[in-house]
């Protein structure tokens, strides 16, 4: 190994393992080094596949064990309509919508497919068994599993089933470094278009073992559910008051 290598990996290396962003990467020539840049084609496809592949709902369902669910589509037909037409993304399709079951629910779980079915699929299943764990005593709806969904179709879900709160589990947009980031969003009595995201609070990057873990996520929106309900609101009066979770480091 030539000293430049050495020196580069003693200055890069300490600060490589607390962070995914790609720092020292060199340059061959005026281009990237072959092996960064071959790592960035890589990681642009992933980001496009996760984009682009398909929701399963059944796998997520078969996570969900001893929960009930029912699955729903929104008014977007198909992916590419999803992607140019977010409005139609955030409304139930009109035949679906008879398929929730009405009640008095305290909250109700929707799983959305969002810009990352592969997050979805990963670890939607585990944060919802978590966070149900520890709301004991709470009337919980059937899961609701969402394709070609966005944050605010839950709106129109918790409208239509009567729930108090909803909790949506959507796949974040991709980036360079993560194509598996699931955000969870909980919003209190949301109003069809009418429930702006100041009335949200988000938890983001949940997938462990380099974001936030399931347990941790569940804690965080167990906690708020149950202050939300003595507040009576979500959003930009709620905060988060548990302790965040410790930093981890990361050996790239």
């Amino acid at each position: 190994m030539s000293e430049v290598v050495l020196r580069e990996a003693e200055l890069w290396g300490p600060l490589r393992r607390h962070t995914q962003a790609r720092i020292g990467l060199g340059r061959a020539g005026t281009g990237l080094p072959t092996r960064h840049r071959l790592e960035l084609q890589t990681a642009h496809a992933a980001a496009r596949d996760a984009v682009h592949s398909p929701f399963e709902p059944d796998v997520v369902a078969s996570g969900l064990t001893g929960l009930p669910t029912v699955r729903v589509r929104s008014a977007a037909d198909d992916r590419l309509t999803y992607l140019q037409r977010p409005d139609l993304g955030r409304r139930l399709d009109a035949t679906d919508r008879a398929r929730l079951t009405v009640g008095e629910w305290d909250v109700v779980f929707v799983v959305a497919d969002g810009l990352s079915s592969r997050a979805v699929h990963e670890h939607a299943a585990a944060v919802v068994r978590e966070t149900v764990s520890q709301l004991a005593g709470w009337r919980i709806a059937p899961v609701v599993l969402a394709e070609q969904a966005r944050v605010a179709l839950g709106d129109d879900v918790a409208s239509a089933m009567g729930a108090a709160m909803a909790v949506v589990l959507v796949g974040e947009r991709p980036g360079m470094s993560a194509a598996d980031s699931l955000g969870a969003y909980l919003t209190y009595r949301p109003v069809p278009g009418v429930t702006t995201d100041a009335d949200r609070n988000c938890l983001s990057n949940i997938r462990p073992p380099l974001g936030l873990s399931y347990q941790g996520a569940a804690g965080k929106l167990a906690g708020l559910l149950g202050r939300a309900r003595e507040l009576g609101g979500t959003g930009v009066g709620l905060k988060d008051e548990s302790d965040s979770e410790p930093v981890r480091e990361q050996v790239l």
